[in-house]
């Protein structure tokens, strides 16, 4: 007979649930996990050893031939050279205008508020409004820039921005770099005001020139977060695809293909899909290689 009072008794069932009830929590949210990641992850990787192609009948397999048409295709090699220039020009140019914003912005001054609003604006507009917005000022004939260049310089300036080389990379650049200097401002502002302020002070104690406070108090202290900056922006760069898409479409030719604008027109628009999974791979193999490098980098920096 039950005392009063005492607990139920659970079921063999019932017990085995509340012993594990926290996994029970996040079963929902690892079989999700399982469905949206890990299941597409692992059929692409069968894919790009078959032949996944809507132009050619069946799915036999084909070993290595995927890869290997991606590492002997010229245009492959040039998007990816492309886009370590294309990412590299933008996160350094980035990376200077940041610091050199960050460090007026150090200043009290009137409208510091108001102006570093105005800054971090270009964070919140997605890419494409970008893409477009820069289309709409470089293109021949109809945008105001050649207008402009022509009024300061004196001489009629006739470029091709978006079409001519190497003005198409500067405008693809210059797009990159408008949006995305914000980013690198705020984490770099956020490191400077993390110094610790007596450290300037002694240093203007002692009559320390400001190049010399820079070098061998701001810089060394700020590593770290320049690190953390360049690493989540590089990350990010390499992946340059939806400016391109809007102001160049890839051209002219195959000029200004990255290696994802290169993966998406091998896979959605010849329908090269087994062509286009290894491609993406290999590319997920060399972004994963430099982003161990980033990170052994900024750990070391860490504890120094």
């Amino acid at each position: 007979m039950k005392a009063a009072g005492a607990p139920p008794r659970l079921s063999a069932f019932g017990g085995w649930c509340d012993r594990n009830f926290k996994w029970l929590l996040v079963a929902p949210a690892i079989l999700l996990i399982l469905a949206l990641s890990i299941y597409p992850l692992l059929f692409s990787l069968v894919v790009s050893f078959i032949n996944y192609d809507f132009q050619v009948p069946g799915h036999d397999f084909v070993g290595l031939k995927n890869f290997e048409r991606v590492v002997v295709d010229p245009v492959a090699r040039r998007a990816l050279v492309l886009t370590a220039i294309l990412s590299g020009s933008s996160v350094l140019i980035e990376f200077l205008l940041g610091l050199a914003v960050a460090l007026v912005m150090m200043k009290s001054f009137r409208g510091r508020g108001l102006i570093m609003s105005i800054l971090i604006v270009p964070l919140f507009i997605s890419p494409v409004i970008v893409g477009q917005a820069f289309t709409l000022l470089l293109q021949r004939p109809f945008g105001p820039t050649n207008y402009v260049l022509s009024s300061l310089l004196g001489t009629d300036v006739t470029i091709s921005w978006l079409t001519e080389s190497p003005w198409v990379y500067l405008s693809l650049i210059l797009a990159d770099v408008w949006q995305w200097t914000p980013f690198m401002f705020v984490i770099l502002l956020a490191g400077l005001t993390s110094i610790p302020p007596n450290l300037y002070e002694a240093a203007e104690l002692d009559g320390v020139g400001g190049w010399q406070v820079f070098w061998s108090i701001t810089l060394p202290l700020l590593s770290p977060m320049i690190m953390l900056a360049i690493t989540f922006r590089l990350l990010d760069a390499i992946r340059l695809f939806d400016t391109i898409f809007i102001m160049t479409g890839g051209g002219p030719g195959t000029q200004t293909y990255t290696a994802s604008y290169y993966l998406y027109t091998i896979g959605f628009t010849q329908f090269h899909l087994s062509q286009a999974t290894a491609g993406s791979w290999l590319f997920l193999i060399i972004t994963a290689a430099v982003v161990m490098l980033l990170v052994r980098r900024l750990l070391r920096v860490e504890k120094v």
